[in-house]
């Protein structure tokens, strides 16, 4: 089974540039130093899923022209993940309701931000239909494929990482315990999220992550959730191991 991973967004919750800002990779004329919120496209044979969709997502799906999808899995309830669910609504409109795969507290949360989508006592006639379907730390089954839930730390709130084969996607990650370490053996690839070069109170930095990298040793390592303080695209990859590489906007792998 080939499982191809486009990046749809590999910034943080501000996105690069930031508004209003005169940091010098915020003024960068490079293309890889663009980046929209944090989210990736997972396709493989006729399935086509989302991880996460933030407040550029009706961008990144005209972007990446993408004609459908089956569903959305959320990693956690922050705004850059789930601010852009109610342009949902042409794919909902013309497939059905979509699924949105999320742990109990984000469905609840979701319910409450967007209560105008989810109380059926209260759903507004233009808004999108959606399935909610609630994961926990279990594997769940997408079309032919067992995704397997990651449950890491973002500061002190439990979040979702997924592993789709051998492919493992990890944003907004600081730690990680043993037992879920053990979930991350023999990767082809894993993505995580470097967010800069100073520590961070809830994001790995790029020491960080590589001394993760280098423990799960996956044979190829993407970084994403990039800020503009991690620097310029084309000179934080000359500092990376062989096997690791920066991430960037519309950056497509098969694995």
């Amino acid at each position: 089974m080939k499982i191809k991973i486009t990046f749809l967004g590999t910034g943080t919750s501000q996105g690069i540039p930031v508004i209003n800002s005169v940091h010098p990779v915020c003024l960068s004329t490079d293309k890889r130093d663009k980046r929209l919120r944090v989210s990736i496209l997972v396709e493989w044979d006729n399935f086509t899923y989302v991880v996460d969709c933030g407040p550029d997502f009706r961008y990144q799906m005209l972007r990446a022209n993408v004609s459908k999808i089956d569903g959305v899995l959320f990693t956690h309830e922050h705004a850059d993940h789930t601010a852009g669910l109610d342009d949902l609504r042409p794919f909902s409109f013309s497939l059905g309701a979509v699924p949105i795969y999320a742990h109990n507290r984000v469905l609840k949360y979701l319910a409450t931000r967007f209560d105008y989508i989810l109380n059926d006592n209260n759903k507004y006639p233009g808004a999108p239909s959606v399935k909610q379907i609630e994961i926990d730390k279990q594997p769940f089954l997408l079309g032919n494929l067992k995704v397997i839930p990651i449950e890491v730390q973002h500061g002190k709130l439990s979040i979702f990482g997924f592993r789709f084969d051998n492919i493992a996607y990890l944003t907004d990650v600081k730690t990680i315990s043993e037992e879920e370490k053990v979930k991350l053996e023999n990767l082809d690839v894993l993505i995580l999220n470097a967010v800069r070069i100073k520590p961070h109170h809830s994001h790995l930095n790029l020491e960080e992550a590589l001394a993760l990298i280098d423990e799960l040793k996956p044979k190829k390592a993407y970084l994403t959730h990039i800020s503009q303080y991690l620097g310029f695209h084309a000179e934080v990859e000359k500092l990376l191991p062989t096997n690791v590489y920066l991430a960037y906007d519309e950056l497509a792998i098969e694995v």
